[in-house]
């Protein structure tokens, strides 16, 4: 502070520093939130495709051998028993690293990685209008 300043343009201008260090604390805070939350939406983004296409898939597989079966049922004995082999080979449901996975499991975690991407979206767009 210059000496030859009046004592009220000191305070003022600590009050400004004060201001603008409290104002790049802020950004800075605003900046992480808006990365995290960037971050989220991209990986939901990422993933939700993946596993709603692959609950779909698994859902609809027991569905299709099923057709086949019946559309060889007509066929090769030999044939209908290997359809039948394959049918019954599909799993309900599978435990992987304790987890239990199943079709409607994988589609339900794809509808909620959708719903976590629209959230990441609205809070990165707010905490972006904080900046």
């Amino acid at each position: 502070m210059d000496p030859r300043m009046p004592l009220s343009s000191q305070s003022s201008a600590a009050s400004r520093s004060g201001t603008s260090g409290f104002a790049l604390v802020r950004t800075a805070i605003w900046s992480v939130c808006y990365f995290a939350f960037y971050f989220v939406q991209q990986i939901a983004e990422l993933f939700a495709p993946l596993l709603l296409i692959a609950g779909v898939a698994w859902a609809a597989l027991p569905a299709l051998v099923g057709a086949l079966s019946k559309s060889a049922a007509s066929a090769d004995p030999q044939a209908r028993d290997a359809i039948a082999n394959v049918a019954s080979a599909i799993p309900h449901h599978l435990v992987i690293a304790g987890h239990d996975l199943t079709a409607s499991g994988l589609i339900w975690d794809g509808i909620m990685l959708m719903a976590l991407a629209a959230a990441g979206a609205t809070l990165a767009t707010l905490a972006g209008r904080s900046m």
